[in-house]
């Protein structure tokens, strides 16, 4: 069972890179002697994020606004009884990434997630947290799982990457421990690399990065599902929605022909004509 530090404040910068097989493997390699891999390399994550029923926050979080703050529900392998959880609320303010969290034993997640049943201590961070939640009208949404590999700065502990392959996201059926194959978000072998530091980043991996031509990009993991799945399905239930209400209205005009006022009106105007 993966064990994290009892760390609940987080203030850092994050920047993201979405590579190609090619690309990982050969900064992979340029990275030799460089970083050293994390006390826990590799484990599995599960996000479950929170939205309303307009999916407002997710939208917002696509217009790349100065300021944009998720709230989300993470475990380290899929949740189950005997797993802590962790209830987060991240707040983005021009590129700087403040994260306030709790943990949760298992039973304490389903009765706050689903039930809204407050778990017994009750901290300042809990009290933001179900705020935010309260304001929003946030429900638990879409769970996003991915594979990943975690390595930080030789020199410098806090400078962190870490690589995420395998991301799939499905929407929330029933309880947390239920796990479903989910939609791919990443093709051909793709990669996801996250950098995390306090400051600046090193000037060696900067240019590392020039020298292989990687850039810096905007992929959202949550982001994506919801463009790539919750998008095109509500885009479809408006259009057969309006389908509907067309029908609707043109059964209305029908039957409205056969009463017998309109019959008289419609005769009289066929007169006239």
């Amino acid at each position: 069972m993966l064990k994290l530090k009892k760390q609940n404040i987080f203030k850092r910068f994050e920047k993201k890179y979405l590579l190609t097989k090619n690309q990982y493997e050969k900064l992979l390699e340029k990275l030799q002697g460089k970083i050293l891999e994390d006390a826990y390399p590799h484990y599995s994550i599960y996000s479950l994020y929170f939205d309303n029923d307009s999916f407002s926050s997710v939208r917002k979080s696509i217009e790349k606004p100065k300021y944009k703050e998720k709230l989300r529900l993470r475990s380290y392998g899929l949740p189950n009884k005997d797993k802590e959880l962790f209830l987060e609320l991240k707040k983005k303010y021009q590129g700087v990434v403040y994260k306030r969290r709790i943990s949760l034993s298992y039973q304490e997640a389903e009765d706050y997630l689903f039930r809204k049943i407050h778990p017994k201590e009750e901290s300042q961070i809990f009290r933001e947290i179900d705020y935010s939640r309260k304001k929003e009208e946030l429900e638990p949404k879409v769970m996003i799982r991915y594979d990943r590999d975690a390595y930080m700065g030789k020199e410098d502990s806090e400078f962190r990457i870490t690589f995420d392959r395998n991301i799939r996201g499905y929407t929330l059926q029933g309880s947390l421990d239920r796990e479903e194959e989910g939609f791919k978000l990443l093709q051909n072998g793709e990669v996801l690399m996250e950098v995390k530091s306090s400051g600046v980043l090193p000037l060696w991996f900067s240019q590392i990065l020039s020298e292989e031509s990687i850039f810096m990009g905007n992929f959202s993991k949550y982001g994506n599902y919801y463009k790539s799945v919750i998008f095109p399905n509500l885009r479809f239930g408006m259009e057969e929605k309006q389908k509907e209400i067309y029908t609707l209205r043109f059964s209305d005009s029908e039957i409205w022909k056969k009463q017998p006022l309109a019959q008289k009106a419609l005769g009289r105007m066929e007169a006239v004509c």
